[in-house]
């Protein structure tokens, strides 16, 4: 049974990553998203180990070729400079479910905190990636100050509502799946 809930709570996760993925605001360079409410639940909610392979199982079907990133999917989204936040979310949601799992008493605070470290992760390896894909595969020279402000200071703002709105929904959340045994 409960490798039955697993796969499922995979399967979920990463199709609500995918819906995510359309549910968007277009912003030069790096579209602003919903993924990253569906990535930090994943974290949140399965914890490190599945809430990582949920975001995996989104990304490799994407990059199978079934059109679930926010311009398609296919093998060549590797080249698309926005690819290193796809990388992040995998990071993240590991990142999120370790010290989620690691907390004995969350509160709000802990719950931003433990979001933000998440964060931190999609927007080093997006940034990063950003940065070297266009220079090196795209040819468009670009500053790493143009990476960090297209890729970091234009969507943070948004990033940090989400981060405030999950930590919120996970202080509620967490202690009614713990009582029910789900986590």
């Amino acid at each position: 049974m409960t490798n039955t809930r697993n796969l499922i709570l995979v399967a979920l996760f990463a199709a609500l990553t995918a819906l995510g993925a359309f549910i968007r605001v277009p912003i030069p360079y790096v579209p602003f998203t919903l993924q990253y409410l569906f990535c930090a639940l994943a974290g949140m909610i399965l914890g490190s180990r599945l809430g990582a392979l949920s975001q995996l199982v989104y990304v490799s079907i994407g990059l199978m070729g079934v059109p679930v990133f926010t311009e398609g999917g296919g093998i060549y989204y590797i080249f698309k400079p926005t690819f290193g936040y796809l990388i992040g979310f995998i990071v993240a949601a590991y990142v999120i479910g370790k010290i989620r799992e690691n907390i004995k008493e969350l509160n709000l605070f802990k719950s931003i905190l433990t979001l933000l470290s998440g964060l931190f992760f999609i927007y080093l390896f997006g940034v990063i990636y950003l940065y070297f894909c266009s220079n090196l595969f795209l040819g468009q020279k670009i500053s790493l100050y143009f990476a960090f402000f297209y890729g970091f200071l234009v969507c943070i703002s948004g990033d940090i509502l989400i981060t405030i709105f999950t930590a919120y929904i996970s202080v509620k959340i967490l202690p009614i799946l713990k009582k029910s045994g789900y986590i």
